[in-house]
């Protein structure tokens, strides 16, 4: 039943299935929670419900709080007690065309026309500002467009033309968007025009019951709502797994060979393989990771990216499994190897028994029907949204380097008697040191992406990560590693806030690339090291279970804490600074 949350979506069944479809998403032991303020400049009801039903399909439990139809303005500003005590980790402020104050008449100069912008755009800036006062993530609607042009063709172009106004008024919530690192713009004006505006927008539902878009298109808008909370929350996926023949070319390269399969620009079919790969070419740029997983002999397979028309190298994939295992092992395979858990994956197959075989075994990963026709596979795989982002690091462009020094590595572990041997072989260098506002979006991106080396799973908006930046009350440090492979980039963060003479950890999270090799002792002994300067004599550890983070429930014991309470699995920790002894490791600190 939850295959109709995904695109396509069939939106019928959601609007009709709602309650049902709530009731079996419901039916999971884990959930994280969130607090969403929905702030309507029209009726909202029905959107709120829909989304809940992506929320929790992702993981994510939402609680609402709904304003009063068309009351965005006045929550925003002047806020109200029920506003107030919600105290919201998200709000999403739903404004569409119908809530401009006014347009520019065909009489309008060109100065009436800028005051009218000023007007608009202020009014927007000043609920931003107010709504700063919760520190917690702004999703804002741009505008879409209205089905009428009254000056046709040319009302995109003249200074009075509403298609102009709009544009002015999205080009401005950009740039607002880009400075105010809380402030994330959700597409409608892209949306509504992939939907069709004679689709987007129904006249009589408006007037009947003020939605300012029409029913069917409700689940869509609240499909694209999700795919940014997903983000913020750290849900995106990080991988993308390929299969090969008629999936990244046309044909079969063992049978065809090289010369025979299609890629290019000859045929219609060739084509659509070169639109798709420079679509996953794209994403590798921004940070997804790509693997291969096809049924195939290894050269075979390899020499299909010596096609002198390929788009993507052989160098692009972190991982490379051809061979004729059962993809679903091979997926487990590139999972270990990359250390990334398979439900931030995504498979793509244009065959349907290896789809489903795949899903049968691996259930958590992402296979989405593709279809067997490569013209679709783009759009397939774009509006399902799966490494949608809020932001881009240079932490993501660098990822794939990453993955595949990491990939150096494990070669060259092999060749060394001892797994001692073989991290001192490594010439590891850390850089710990306290938050620099220059790693203010990697820290945020950490905090909430990271979910198997991570103690207390809590996340951090941008706004409370600034809050801590620049709180004296808290020890906050990031580290960074370099070895002889390269270097890994800002992969842990530890925050710890200190209340008299006593630390408590409130985050300690690493990045999985970097695991067993000693950076959370290097980390951990920077910590000491500095509550030592605050006067601290107690440090306080927490663990609290997730489904995924099993593999550091001990972490504290190692580090010779004193377990102090349990409840259920979750447990707590302390630590006598006296008794602490400084953990060795094969890496050298630096600027500590």
């Amino acid at each position: 039943m939850q295959n109709c949350l995904n695109y396509p979506l069939n939106v019928d069944f959601i609007l009709r299935k709602k309650k049902t479809i709530k009731k079996e998403l419901l039916n999971v032991d884990s959930f994280i929670e969130k607090k969403i303020a929905i702030l309507g400049g029209s009726t909202t009801s029905e959107i709120k419900n829909i989304l809940e039903l992506f929320l929790l399909k992702n993981g994510i439990k939402p609680y609402f709080y709904e304003s009063e139809y068309n009351k965005f303005y006045e929550d925003a500003l002047f806020g109200s007690d029920e506003l107030d005590q919600f105290n919201p980790d998200i709000i999403y402020v739903h404004t569409t065309n119908k809530n401009i104050l006014a347009y520019p008449s065909i009489k309008d100069t060109s100065q009436r026309v800028k005051e009218l912008l000023s007007t608009e755009i202020e009014r927007y800036k000043s609920i931003w500002k107010s709504l700063s006062r919760f520190n917690c993530a702004i999703i804002q609607n741009n505008f879409d467009y209205p089905l009428d042009r009254p000056l046709g063709n040319l009302d995109c172009s003249s200074e009075n033309g509403k298609t102009y106004f709009i544009n002015c008024l999205n080009s401005e919530f950009n740039l607002s968007s880009r400075r105010d690192k809380n402030l994330y713009i959700n597409d409608i004006n892209y949306l509504s025009s992939y939907l069709g505006l004679k689709n987007w927008f129904d006249r009589g539902l408006w007037y009947q019951a003020k939605y300012a878009l029409s029913m069917g298109c409700i689940p869509e808008l609240a499909f694209n709502i999700s795919k940014i909370i997903n983000s913020l929350v750290g849900k995106s996926k990080k991988c993308l797994i390929l299969d090969l023949d008629n999936t990244c070319w046309g044909g079969v390269i063992g049978d065809d060979g090289v010369n025979g399969i299609q890629i290019g620009l000859e045929t219609p079919i060739a084509e659509s393989y070169t639109d798709f790969q420079k679509y996953v070419k794209e994403l590798s740029q921004i940070g997804v990771s790509l693997a291969v997983c096809s049924k195939n002999d290894f050269e075979n397979a390899r020499n299909g990216f010596n096609h002198p028309d390929t788009i993507l190298d052989f160098e692009d994939f972190v991982s490379f499994k051809a061979n004729w295992n059962n993809k679903d092992h091979n997926i487990v395979q590139i999972s270990d190897e990359m250390k990334i858990d398979v439900n931030s994956m995504v498979f793509l197959d244009d065959n349907p028994v290896e789809r489903e075989l795949v899903l049968s075994q691996v259930p958590s990963i992402s296979v989405p029907d593709i279809g067997e026709d490569s013209e679709d596979f783009i759009n397939n795989l774009d509006r399902n949204g799966y490494f949608e982002t809020v932001f881009i690091s240079d932490d993501d462009i660098d990822r794939n380097k990453y993955y595949i020094g990491n990939k150096n590595r494990l070669k060259n572990e092999k060749s060394f008697n001892t797994y001692d041997d073989f991290l001192q072989s490594l010439n590891m260098i850390a850089e710990i040191k306290s938050f620099l506002p220059v790693y203010l979006d990697r820290v945020t991106q950490l905090a909430n992406k990271t979910n198997q080396f991570n103690l207390t799973t809590k996340r951090y908006n941008v706004g409370e990560i600034k809050k801590i930046f620049s709180n004296n009350e808290h020890i906050k440090i990031h580290g960074k590693l370099k070895d002889k492979f390269g270097d890994n980039g800002l992969i842990a963060i530890t925050i710890a806030n200190i209340e008299s003479n006593i630390c408590h950890i409130e985050l300690l999270v690493m990045s999985c690339r970097v695991l067993k090799r000693g950076m959370e002792f290097s980390m951990f002994n920077e910590l000491v090291k500095l509550c030592k300067i605050k006067g601290v004599t107690d440090i306080i550890g927490y663990y609290y279970e997730s489904p995924k983070n099993s593999m550091v429930s001990d972490l504290y014991e190692k580090l010779g804490f004193e377990l102090i309470e349990v409840n259920k699995k979750d447990t707590i920790w302390k630590l006598k600074i006296i008794n602490y002894i400084s953990k060795q490791t094969y890496i050298r600190v630096k600027n500590g």
